[in-house]
């Protein structure tokens, strides 16, 4: 359960960071060097106009070695990482040396020391700040960091928790021409997105709950593989199945317990993992094109940045400034495990 309402923390700041080089569909598609009009289709028929990719357009060649996808990726998380921190501390108007601790979720790749400890360095981070990495979440990986962010700021009121969730999925690519590894280059992307919680504060909005629903026999379903030394995709297309129920489910551990209803929640924040999938979860919840609307405009500007998008789906529902005192919003993402998250949000 969570804490009361006026025990729960609040999202004191949100903001995210891209790479400087965005592409299009047409774009990305020759770099990777593919010479299929059957692939070409799947680029372009993905409800996706721009995606930014950590790579310079000059050198970009689809035959990087392991060493140089993991150079790029350590280079990539630190940057886009630290660009989305220094932006949600400025909007608090508050200092690096204000966090009392820092997570970051990230999956593309592994670092040790990992992400969050190089961000002390690199932000001037007070060297007492507590620290936490969550690797291996996939998508849904920027709700267990929430999580992980709720249960540090409650049980540590004066602190202000930073979490973060960083990929570099241009950094994870492999080329082969089954489906599943085709649409992942057609739709995963780079981005990272940085928020502040705190139990403290007086304004944002309140995380007011959890539920993460597992379903430990479709583990096999979502993911990366090793592939001579590389990350390799799984993506079943069981998944867009498989989401509905899974989802309905976390929704239902998410709301029941609080003697809430789906007519109570007036936004539907929702990780945009695909077109298919956005159908799916969007037919199956009822839900009108307004619902979904900064789910499809994060995903058509921006692709599927596997843990970062849910947040940039927050951070653009924010940018709207739509949200009342009383309104409800829920989080939802899915993830390897196979996982549904969801979080509550209350204005």
């Amino acid at each position: 359960m969570a804490a009361s309402n006026s025990l729960a923390p609040r999202i004191l700041s949100l903001a995210t960071a891209s790479p400087p080089h965005r592409f299009t569909q047409q774009e990305i598609y020759g770099m990777l060097g593919y010479k299929s009009r059957r692939i070409l289709d799947i680029f372009l028929n993905s409800d996706i106009d721009y995606r930014h990719l950590y790579v310079d357009p000059e050198t970009a060649r689809p035959t990087e070695t392991v060493d140089e996808l993991h150079r790029r990726y350590r280079e990539g998380a630190v940057r886009l990482a630290r660009e989305a921190a220094e932006r949600c501390l400025a909007q608090a108007g508050l200092r690096a040396r204000d966090v009392d601790c820092i997570l970051v979720a990230s999956c593309t790749g592994y670092l040790c020391p990992d992400l969050a400890t190089i961000l002390v360095k690199e932000m001037a981070l007070q060297p007492s700040v507590q620290r936490g990495a969550l690797v291996g979440h996939g998508c849904a990986g920027a709700l267990p960091a929430l999580q992980r962010a709720y249960d540090h700021a409650c049980a540590y009121p004066a602190h202000r928790v930073l979490a973060i969730a960083v990929e570099i999925c241009s950094a994870a690519y492999f080329i082969d021409d089954t489906l599943e590894t085709v649409v992942g280059n057609a739709i995963c992307a780079d981005g990272a997105a940085a928020c502040l919680l705190s139990l403290a504060a007086e304004t944002g909005p309140r995380l007011a709950g959890f539920a993460s629903v597992l379903d430990p026999n479709c583990q096999s379903s979502v993911g990366f593989e090793q592939r001579q030394g590389k990350l390799r995709i799984i993506l079943a297309p069981t998944i867009r199945d498989l989401a509905p129920p899974m989802i309905a489910r976390a929704l239902e551990a998410l709301l029941a317990p609080r003697g809430l209803t789906r007519n109570d929640v007036r936004f539907w924040l929702m990780h945009p993992g695909g077109r298919k999938v956005i159908d799916k979860v969007q037919d199956a919840l009822g839900l009108c094109d307004e619902d979904i609307a900064c789910s499809r405009s994060v995903y058509r500007n921006f692709g599927n940045m596997s843990s970062a998008t849910v947040l940039f789906v927050l951070n653009e529902l924010l940018q709207r400034g739509t949200a009342q005192p009383g309104d409800r919003g829920v989080m939802l993402a899915l993830g390897p495990g196979f996982a549904a998250e969801a979080a509550l949000l209350e204005w």
